[in-house]
């Protein structure tokens, strides 16, 4: 049976506006139109949902999280001891988590075994129920580099394989690349810097030459991929850029270049603003590594300076959480539209990198991203008005994916 919405305030994330009033005719998977209320007549007997009293908005876009993390303190140890198919059942409990939460499209930075995948291709072929997937599959860094696994030099395992590839040189990044997207990854996914959670790399050390990073993006060019790179520093960053990086992941120590750069590429920026603060606040009383605890507070140093020459400067700007990642639970990121208001966006700006510029990030612009007609029926619905209290995103109450219902409180 196709559905009708009734929809009390309706979030329009082409322009940002809110509309009064509206009703949404779906039909099967996507949405049908979207009419007046005053001018609805149910004459094809619609099944109708009475939301006319919430606030009706597309389904979030995440993009960037770890699907088979959990926000343990050491991200190490998980990845050093947990198997393939433990990962992948966390992995199913995270996005059902994430689902529940609002967020009807995920985009995966990196998991081993191809387990982001299989869990891709297992929504999509209704085996279960879950968010659509953007799957990277495992991370591509260099050797001693943040997708590196530091185990010591004498146990030799697949584990680089699994959960890391390390390459030195261009052909190895080629090959590299081509091998995630032979097993289904969507984005390439690469480390351009150091990370906090990897043992003897600094945020500030750049990892991958230009002509390394050229050849991960050239290979995500030529299959009609996206590219993404974790990057904390400016060398590192600037780097990934002129090489026509898709998204820079974290973006946290920037110069004006590196912002000027951003623009002129069309880079887009995923803050992951909550990851860093997450560490900051929980991450000591957790027991995070000290050597983490230490990185982190460079970022703390750094991190709103850098946002906001970006958002001054046009950089397109997504919702981003790293979920997952140390004492940054899945389903638990609301706090982001917080943070990314106190660096300076306006709860519209905020709702917007979360709808339509996440959707345009992955791709799926046609597909997702606001409540339009021929596009999926993702829509959620919320108490109060996240336009003026940001936070009122958080009182999900409706999640609709493709015309299903997994939500109605």
């Amino acid at each position: 049976m196709n559905k009708a919405i009734k929809c009390g305030k309706l979030f329009d994330a082409t322009d940002g506006s809110v509309s009064e009033n509206k009703v949404v005719v779906i039909e099967g998977e996507r949405i049908k139109e979207v009419v007046d209320a005053a001018g609805f007549v149910n004459a094809e007997g619609c099944e109708v949902i009475d939301l006319s009293d919430k606030f009706v908005m597309p389904g979030l876009v995440e993009c960037h999280v770890h699907v088979s993390e959990t926000g343990a303190p050491d991200t190490f140890k998980i990845n050093a001891t947990q198997m393939i198919g433990d990962g992948t059942l966390v992995g199913l409990k995270n996005v059902q988590t994430q689902l529940m939460a609002g967020f009807t499209t995920l985009r995966n930075c990196g998991s081993p075994g191809f387990l982001d995948v299989s869990l891709k291709n297992a929504i999509n072929n209704g085996l279960v129920a879950g968010p659509r997937i953007v799957a990277s599959g495992s991370c591509i860094g260099t050797t001693g580099g943040h997708a590196d696994s530091h185990f010591n030099p004498y146990i030799k395992t697949v584990y680089d394989m699994i959960d890391g590839q390390v390459v030195d040189g261009p052909d190895q990044a080629m090959r590299a690349a081509r091998f995630v997207i032979k097993y289904g990854a969507d984005v390439v996914k690469f480390m351009s810097t150091g990370g906090v959670t990897t043992i003897g790399t600094s945020l500030g050390a750049q990892q991958l030459t230009f002509e390394e990073a050229r050849a991960l993006v050239e290979v995500a060019e030529m299959y009609g991929a996206t590219s993404a790179t974790h990057a904390h520093s400016s060398a590192g960053i600037k780097t990934a850029v002129r090489a026509g990086v898709t998204s820079i992941e974290h973006g946290t120590i920037m110069d004006d270049e590196c912002v000027e750069l951003m623009v002129e590429k069309g880079t887009y920026l995923s803050p992951t603003i909550i990851a860093s603060r997450r560490m900051i606040e929980r991450g000591a009383e957790a027991g995070m590594p000290v050597y983490a605890l230490e990185k982190v507070k460079q970022i703390g140093q750094h991190h709103q300076n850098s946002f906001s020459k970006c958002l001054k400067a046009g950089v397109k700007i997504v919702f981003a959480t790293d979920a997952g990642s140390p004492c940054n639970p899945h389903g638990d990121q609301y706090d982001e539209f917080g943070y990314l208001c106190e660096f300076g966006m306006t709860p519209v700006q905020a709702l917007t990198a979360a709808t339509r510029t996440g959707a345009q990030l992955l791709q799926m612009w046609d597909d997702i991203g606001s409540v339009t007609a021929g596009k999926y029926a993702d829509i959620i619905a919320v108490d109060g008005n996240p336009t003026e209290n940001v936070m009122d995103v958080a009182k999900n109450c409706f999640v609709m994916k493709g015309g299903e219902v997994y939500k109605q409180n």
